[in-house]
């Protein structure tokens, strides 16, 4: 019988899944996701979880219980340090096998590699073969998974650039596009606009209101350097850098009516990369931008009202 390993369906999922799928299924483990988030999983992990930790936390740590409960005989959570040079992930991506250690009782083993390209690349390859040997020690068995995952990663980025939402290749699946006079981007972490619970299923109410829809990781790599254009010193948080620079390169294009910034309570990076970017817009240009701010208290009825008035002002403003 194959080993069972288990993948969270919540933070890096939405950026690395096929890549891991396809890594892990070379190697012959089954893979086994946790449930879609709902109010349970998300209960689970505030009750887990300490007081301080932002919601895309708590949501792992409900999604990690989740697998707990299905018996998994492995865990899969990497400690993702850097993937690009000079750019670094957010700190709890850095402790996240502790957390979840320190948070979450009765886990399985943890599969926790040190992923750190910036500094120390032969170390992270040699953890990943590492890794690979636990489930088949033949050299080229562990080449051919190593080369299965980037295959996968390659096919899925082009997958997303194509104008597909991370949520809907993962799903196997895209959305008929809508082009009309509205375009607007929705711009955030991409665990945070791709998670349907945790954002009120936006993406798909702004697809009902015939509204095209600019994500992040639809734009060119070169995109992210535009950010650095407009500070003394780039932002050295990766997610950051790519939203800084995703959103002051679609403001240079003037090529969306309007923005919406996706942001999780508590996140101290996005406070300060959302509130720059707003005043970017507000003194350059006449695009309006709309803040979203969530956490566990969120209500579907509070966003749905402020997303359906800001898309009527945008249309109100492209009819005058």
């Amino acid at each position: 019988m194959a080993v069972t390993v288990g993948i969270p369906r919540a933070l890096l999922y939405y950026q690395y899944y096929p890549a891991w799928e396809a890594f892990f299924r070379t190697l012959g483990a089954e893979i086994v996701l946790s449930a879609e988030t709902s109010k349970s999983i998300l209960n689970q992990g505030v009750r887990l979880a300490v007081e301080e930790a932002c919601l895309p936390v708590k949501l792992f740590l409900g999604h990690v219980a989740d697998l707990r409960d299905k018996g998994v005989d492995m865990l899969f959570i990497p400690r993702i340090v850097s993937v690009e040079a000079k750019k670094y992930f957010c700190p709890k991506f850095l402790g996240l096998p502790e957390i979840v250690r320190c948070c979450v009782s009765g886990l399985p083993e943890i599969l926790s590699p040190e992923i750190n390209i910036a500094k120390k690349p032969v170390r992270t390859r040699v953890e990943i073969c590492r890794l690979a040997a636990r489930f088949d020690r033949r050299p080229w068995v562990i080449d051919r998974a190593l080369a299965a995952a980037n295959e996968a990663h390659a096919a899925y980025k082009k997958l997303l650039q194509s104008g597909c939402t991370p949520q809907e290749a993962l799903d196997g699946g895209r959305q008929a596009c809508r082009e009309g006079k509205i375009r607007v981007a929705v711009l955030g972490h991409v665990y945070n606009v791709n998670d349907n619970y945790f954002n009120c299923n936006l993406l798909a109410k702004l697809r009902e209101m015939e509204v095209e829809i600019v994500t992040v990781e639809m734009l060119p790599a070169e995109a992210f350097a535009c950010g650095g254009k407009w500070l003394e010193k780039e932002s050295f948080w990766s997610f950051g850098h790519e939203l800084l620079g995703a959103g002051c390169f679609l403001l240079q294009e003037k090529s969306v009516q309007g923005l919406i910034l996706v942001a999780a309570f508590g996140c101290g990076p996005d406070s300060l990369i959302c509130e720059l970017l707003a005043r970017y817009y507000k003194r350059s240009s006449s695009i309006p931008v709309l803040l979203l701010t969530l956490d566990e208290h969120s209500g579907e009825a509070g966003l749905v009202t402020r997303l359906e008035a800001f898309i009527d002002m945008l249309r109100r403003r492209e009819a005058v």
